[in-house]
């Protein structure tokens, strides 16, 4: 606890606003009032997962993270002992070659840390046209104003992840069509769970009593 409250004050100013996991100041309720926001700006949106992001974190990427952040020898030797420390299960002791501590009250932190060089630097250099809203590893959505455009994203997405020894899930990821009155084309995917809420077409009723159809968050 004590690295992660020092840890944690070095590195919060130069996360991105649009990471809301385990952040003074940020909840899910803000990441999904925004995502809401941008579905109705942007006609399509790329949900994806990352396939056990704490288990797969690389190390070497994760200390070269870490020392661009701080040069405080206490607080690198700590956090390399903590990832090289074995595991136990029930055949014995395993040596640890990826991922985060289970449990570690630190391993949010450095997931975030990891996820701001993996992802949230990389899309804003090379896609500053399409916002995005990331919790963790829990929810990850990037909008866009076109189908080819969330494709052709998807596609470097992969790409980048892969590089980064990273995977994104086959079964979590998607290409979702915000569909409401305004967009009425008719495509296979047009809802998305986020963050324990359901985005899809829903029936609402404007302030002067008329109903409409909306691209909103449910539960």
């Amino acid at each position: 606890m004590t690295v992660k409250m020092y840890f944690e004050f070095m590195v919060e100013p130069y996360f991105y606003p649009d990471s809301y996991g385990y952040r003074l100041g940020k909840s899910a309720l803000e990441a999904i009032r925004i995502t809401r926001r941008r579905c109705w700006r942007y006609h399509w949106i790329l949900e994806y997962d990352i396939k056990g992001l704490f288990d797969n974190i690389d190390h070497k990427i994760l200390m070269r993270a870490v020392r661009e952040n701080t040069d405080c020898k206490w607080i690198i030797l700590y956090i390399e002992r903590w990832l090289k420390a074995p595991f136990k299960d029930k055949d014995g002791l395993i040596e640890r070659k990826a991922g985060t501590p289970q449990g570690g009250v630190i391993s949010p932190v450095l997931a975030n840390l990891f996820l701001h060089y993996v992802f949230d630097k990389w899309i804003k250099t090379n896609f500053p046209q399409n916002p995005w809203e990331r919790y963790v590893d829990d929810g990850i959505s990037t909008h866009t104003k076109t189908k080819v455009e969330a494709e052709n994203l998807l596609e470097k997405l992969e790409q980048r992840f892969k590089a980064c020894k990273l995977e994104l899930h086959p079964d979590k990821t998607r290409i979702v069509y915000c569909k409401d009155d305004d967009r009425r084309g008719n495509y296979p995917e047009i809802k998305f769970d986020f963050l324990g809420y359901t985005f899809r077409p829903r029936r609402s009723k404007n302030r002067y009593g008329k109903h409409f159809i909306n691209f909103t968050p449910g539960q």
